[in-house]
């Protein structure tokens, strides 16, 4: 355990010292929210946000770039200084089929968020870039998801959903739509719940802290060095990200670590756990996913504004309460998927 603690400093320094020219280096290149007419998830204006955010225009977008770059160098120099100095690293799985899976997700759902942020700083024309709607989106990241998931159930042999009290339940073939399933929901439900500051960054950190010590139980050397340089890197962007904040994440990382958490689950087979620890992240998007639905059966609002966060921000709580709040209760979730974990 100390190796790895050891690690996550390495990685809050390393990250907290390239904050800072990052910040500079998105101004220079005006990689920054420019007016108010923001777009939601599902292509709508969203007046109620804009008049709730109207003060945060000019904030630069994209600290979750800095994220996957240092997260992905850390994280392979790391495993090759361990190699070389003959430091044991085992692994669930074949080592670099493993590797393969997690830096595969966390790059390409990154890039896919990314190409999403410079369309929407720069608006590119669709005579240059398509556009990128929701259903753009959605399909890519289902391709995406696709073949991940076809990684674990062939290159892993992962076929299995361990339910907590019942028992294992074989599925087989169904196991990658089902994978890919929970990949692309908590992509969405994560990139939903980027949206006041300091609140996914924070939910995130307390998450993977919890699946950071279920990890160590299964002795993945991999997994254990990708979550605790990850984790580095997320303390120094929450010291910038924190109201009012600096910088802001970006779909580059909301995409990228909404999938690269469902994925961290599927490795570690607690499914389950994955719910709980991400069930706030589960409450974003179906709240959103229910307004949506609302208005395209009915013609009319199930709520006054969506996703959750932003309604309690619309009913008048302060946005620091409202991640604060948000925090406590995904540390209990956490404990409680933690506990769960127990019986997979």
């Amino acid at each position: 355990m100390a190796l790895f603690l050891g690690i996550f400093l390495v990685s809050f320094i390393v990250n907290a010292s390239l904050f800072v020219p990052f910040i500079n280096l998105l101004y220079k290149i005006r990689m920054q929210r420019q007016n108010q007419e923001t777009l939601d998830t599902f292509g709508k204006l969203t007046p109620i946000f804009n008049r709730l955010h109207r003060q945060k225009a000019g904030t630069p977008v994209g600290g979750g770039l800095l994220l996957i770059v240092t997260t992905c160098i850390l994280s392979l120099l790391i495993l090759v200084t361990l190699k070389f100095f003959w430091i044991p690293i085992t692994s669930d799985y074949p080592l670099m089929d493993e590797l393969k899976i997690i830096f595969f997700t966390f790059v390409m759902f990154g890039l896919l968020g990314f190409y999403d942020d410079i369309k929407k700083m720069f608006k590119f024309s669709s005579e240059i870039f398509f556009g990128l709607r929701f259903r753009h989106k959605l399909l890519l990241q289902v391709m995406l998801a696709s073949i991940i998931s076809y990684w674990l159930f062939s290159n892993l042999s992962i076929s299995v959903l361990n339910i907590p009290l019942i028992g294992v339940l074989e599925l087989g073939w169904l196991y990658i739509p089902f994978a890919a399933f929970v990949i692309v929901a908590f992509t969405n439900a994560y990139n939903i719940s980027d949206g006041l500051d300091g609140l996914a960054g924070g939910l995130l950190f307390i998450a993977l802290i919890i699946f950071w010590i279920i990890s160590t139980s299964s002795l993945d050397t991999p997994l254990e060095t990708f979550i605790a340089v990850w984790v580095g890197g997320l303390v120094a962007f929450l010291y910038f990200n924190v109201y009012p904040a600096r910088i802001w994440m970006g779909d580059v990382g909301s995409m990228a670590f909404g999938a690269t958490f469902a994925v961290i689950g599927l490795l570690l087979g607690k499914v389950a756990a994955l719910v709980v620890i991400g069930l706030i992240f589960v409450l974003e998007v179906g709240s959103s996913l229910a307004q949506m639905l609302s208005k395209y059966f009915r013609g009319k609002k199930l709520f006054e504004a969506a996703p959750f966060h932003l309604l309690l921000q619309h009913k008048g709580w302060a946005e620091p309460k409202i991640v604060m709040r948000a925090w406590l209760a995904q540390i209990m979730l956490g404990v409680f998927g933690l506990w769960l974990s127990f019986f997979t």
